[in-house]
């Protein structure tokens, strides 16, 4: 199953925000998308969501345009965890969880038992079941997002798509994340996330996409996207690497 934009034009009534995009997501694989700020990359992903509506092009959903299902059908099929969400009911942990399985029902149904154990195995695969009764608005920011990817993994989609995962978490939550994302790839997800951070994409991403000013600069494995010549083209400013002649791994710096 493949998640795919095909030469899409993407953007708001009233502007146009990129044109000639491809993209595309295969299941098991982590794809990450990067970018300097109002380069397109949050409107990009609502467009592949569906809540924009392509301006030209398609995107489509295991070969079918994503605009013939129902809401009902995305939902079972992607998950969308938002860059910022902000609490306004002091609901248990649980509940907020179990909000994920209203793919599988209605918004007023009652949960079932099956629903209850699929959010259980969400809390306990993220190590966040002991806040299973605390209100989702007293615990830390780092927590709800590990509560927000559980939601996300109780709707049992095919696809996770993740605005800035790491905004706003401190050092230990981030890598927490980035592990949480391999290991949801491992399991057969296809996940795209974005990130201003090209070392997170180096360490959780298969593919990178580079974005700016509504266009695509590069695409391809991280190992060859990912290069101080990429990224300051990307981003107009110097980039500094650091090597590890032992592991052989790279990181990049601000110039």
């Amino acid at each position: 199953m493949i998640l795919a934009g095909h030469d899409l034009t993407i953007g708001y009534p009233d502007r146009v925000v990129g044109a000639g995009l491809d993209v595309a997501l295969n299941k098991g694989e982590v794809l990450a998308l990067l970018g300097p700020n109002g380069g397109g990359k949050t409107t990009l992903l609502k467009t592949l969501l569906g809540l924009l509506a392509p301006k030209a092009g398609e995107v489509r959903l295991d070969g079918a345009a994503l605009s013939a299902r129902t809401i009902a059908e995305r939902a079972r099929l992607i998950a969308y965890v938002p860059q910022t969400h902000i609490a306004t009911f002091a609901f248990p942990v649980e509940t907020v969880v179990l909000m994920g399985r209203t793919a599988h029902g209605n918004l007023f149904s009652r949960p079932t038992a099956h629903d209850r154990a699929v959010a259980q195995a969400a809390l306990e695969r993220f190590g966040i079941a002991k806040l299973s009764e605390r209100p989702y608005t007293m615990i830390s920011g780092g927590e709800r997002q590990l509560v927000l990817l559980a939601r996300a993994l109780a709707q049992e989609p095919q696809f996770i798509v993740l605005d800035e995962p790491t905004a706003s978490l401190d050092f230990g939550n981030q890598g927490k994340v980035m592990r949480e994302i391999r290991s949801l790839a491992a399991s057969g997800h296809g996940v795209l996330f974005t990130t201003h951070d090209p070392n997170h994409a180096l360490r959780a991403a298969d593919r990178a996409y580079l974005l700016r000013d509504g266009q695509r600069i590069a695409e391809g494995p991280v190992s060859s996207v990912l290069t101080k010549a990429q990224l300051e083209a990307l981003y107009g400013a110097p980039v500094e690497t650091l090597s590890d002649a032992k592991s052989g791994q790279t990181a990049f710096l601000p110039g």
